[in-house]
C-alpha cells in the first residue's frame, strides 16, 4: 500500500477577503484589529507573526461538508492581503514542535476515530498515519491548548 498524498491549505482567500472588506466575521461580529506581539499563528500565510505586524482576529468556520461537526473559532490573519505561504504548501516550518490535534473527518464531514494528538516533532508522519485510513477525507490541524483551527489537510485523490 502506498502512502496517501495530501496538500495543506491555508485560509481560503474568498472568506478572508470578505472579512477584510466588511470588517465582519462569519457570525457578523466585528473583526478585532491588533498589532502582533510576535508568535501569533497567521492562518493566511501559515507562519508566526513578527512583532508589530498588523493583524485581524475574527471568527472563522473551517471548510467541512454540512454536518453537526461544523464549528466557528477565532483565528489570526494579516489585516491586509499578504503573499500567502512561502514556497510549496508543506507543513509550516514555524509550527514544528507545536503540539496539535489532527482532527480527522470522513467524506460526510463527521469526525473520524483516526483523530490523534501529535507533539509536533514529526507532524508529517502523524498526518500520514491519520490518512492511512482510507475513510479519512480531510484533517483539521488544531492547537492543543486553545483548540484553534490552524489549517486543513486534504487527501489528494
Amino acid at each position: 500500500m502506498t502512502a496517501a498524498t495530501y496538500r495543506i491549505d491555508p485560509l481560503p482567500t474568498a472568506p478572508l477577503d470578505n472579512v477584510r472588506a466588511t470588517g465582519r466575521d462569519v457570525s457578523g461580529f466585528p473583526v478585532e484589529h491588533a498589532a502582533a506581539t510576535g508568535g501569533e499563528p497567521l492562518r493566511c500565510c501559515l507562519r508566526d507573526a513578527a512583532p508589530g505586524e498588523a493583524l485581524i482576529l475574527f471568527g472563522y468556520e473551517p471548510p467541512l461538508p454540512a454536518s453537526p461537526y461544523r464549528e466557528i473559532g477565532a483565528v489570526f490573519a494579516h489585516a491586509t492581503p499578504c503573499t500567502g505561504p512561502a514556497g510549496s504548501l508543506t507543513y509550516p516550518p514555524d509550527w514544528y514542535g507545536r503540539p496539535q490535534v489532527l482532527r480527522a473527518y470522513d467524506h460526510h464531514g463527521r469526525i473520524h476515530p483516526a483523530t490523534r494528538v501529535t507533539d509536533g516533532t514529526d507532524p508529517e508522519a502523524a498526518i500520514r498515519a491519520v490518512l492511512a485510513d482510507p475513510d479519512v477525507a480531510r484533517i483539521h490541524s488544531r492547537n492543543v491548548a486553545y483548540g484553534c483551527y490552524m489549517f486543513t489537510v486534504i487527501r489528494a485523490e
